[in-house]
């Protein structure tokens, strides 16, 4: 079987679906330019370059298309055949984050390991993996769902495991993140709700301890639900992106003429960088983005929908429910409706471990796609 998957021509030739490809490419396109805006003040003063995290992300976006060009044209199967050493290498890279000297620690997080003078977080790479191995378990199991032992416990424990890993980098949010993901591909695989039900009896309980026994969580939700309790301390950064996305007003500042970014919202290149896109194109570009997003959304769902594979139908269902979440939940925090989270915005916060993994999981997405436009 493996011999002849090898000698298997990678990819077929069929057209991908030319919305989703646009789309993609609208995105990392519309991403980078407001990267640049929100970035260069703040690049020149403390790095004296203008152009610090926009030309790294540049250099991330090339290499990442890369990447995405060779999975939107690799046969899957031949990844299949090798899940379980993909799966414990997500692991050890996750674990290499407590190694002193490979792991680098920022603001009491260990959630990096030092790749020569970059750094990399293999949380990203989970995001990748994890739906991966379980749309191939869940196809591979599909006849022994009823079964707890053979069809359920394998891919609860892999989840459990990752889920643990990125908790202990004091990074919850991300752990909570992949771990409710990961039960929407439970849920589409086919699984009784009993399951369900017994895993929100368990993470319910424990997400509260969670939070209550990190002092920053705790001091995050108490000013998510009392924003007046600490202003200029754990409620700052929400506060001031609300009120960035707020003052672009109807039409925008215009792009590169935002103000608010420079002083008011720390290290807004980063997870809040919807901020500045508000500020700098207003109500018109906020409504822009969502017509964008939806078109995203319907093309990654229409696909899922058509795929005649239970593997390839749960892997774009997975890959793209994730980078949609993930979308959905940072402007949520922008806008002050949920706690703040540290989760990056897809194709537009600086980061290349973000990028990179965003386009090798779209580049999965384009591949499936050409088997769901000919069927």
């Amino acid at each position: 079987m493996r011999s002849q998957l090898i000698m298997e021509r990678a990819g077929n030739k069929n057209r991908p679906d030319e919305l989703l490809t646009a789309s993609i490419l609208l995105f990392t396109g519309v991403g980078l330019v407001t990267l640049y805006s929100a970035s260069y003040a703040f690049a020149g003063r403390f790095f004296g370059n203008s152009l610090y995290f926009i030309s790294r992300q540049a250099v991330l976006a090339v290499f990442g298309f890369a990447l995405f060009f060779l999975v939107s044209r690799v046969n899957l199967e031949l990844l299949r055949v090798w899940i379980q050493p993909i799966v414990f290498g997500a692991m050890l890279l996750c674990v290499l984050t407590f190694i002193p000297g490979i792991g680098v620690m920022k603001n009491g997080a260990t959630r990096w390991i030092r790749l020569g003078s970059s750094t990399y977080q293999p949380s990203e790479m989970v995001k990748l993996v994890l739906p991966f191995y379980l749309a191939h378990i869940f196809d591979k199991k599909n006849d022994r769902l009823d079964s707890f032992s053979a069809g359920v416990f394998p891919p609860a424990m892999i989840t459990v495991i990752f889920f643990v890993l990125i908790y202990m980098q004091n990074n919850f949010s991300t752990a909570f993140f992949i771990l409710v993901n990961a039960l929407m591909i439970f849920y589409m695989a086919g699984l009784r709700l009993r399951y369900f039900f017994g895993a929100a009896l368990i993470f319910l309980p424990l997400s509260v301890f969670f939070v209550l026994t990190r002092e920053h969580r705790l001091r995050r939700f108490i000013s998510f639900i009392w924003p007046e309790w600490d202003p200029l301390g754990a409620g700052y950064q929400v506060r001031s992106s609300v009120l960035t996305v707020s003052s672009g007003g109807f039409w925008g500042k215009g792009i590169g003429q935002g103000t608010r970014k420079i002083t008011s919202v720390p290290e807004i290149h980063s997870d809040f960088i919807f901020a500045s896109f508000a500020e700098e194109t207003g109500f018109i570009g906020v409504a822009l983005f969502f017509v964008l997003f939806g078109v995203f959304a319907f093309a990654i769902y229409r696909g899922v929908v058509k795929t005649p594979s239970v593997f390839k139908r749960l892997l774009s269902f997975g890959l793209g429910t994730m980078i949609l979440s993930q979308i959905l939940l940072n402007v949520a925090v922008i806008i002050g409706a949920l706690p703040a989270t540290g989760i990056p915005l897809p194709f537009f916060s600086a980061g290349g471990s973000s990028l990179a993994t965003t386009l090798i999981m779209c580049g999965i997405l384009v591949n499936n796609s050409r088997e769901a436009a000919h069927v």
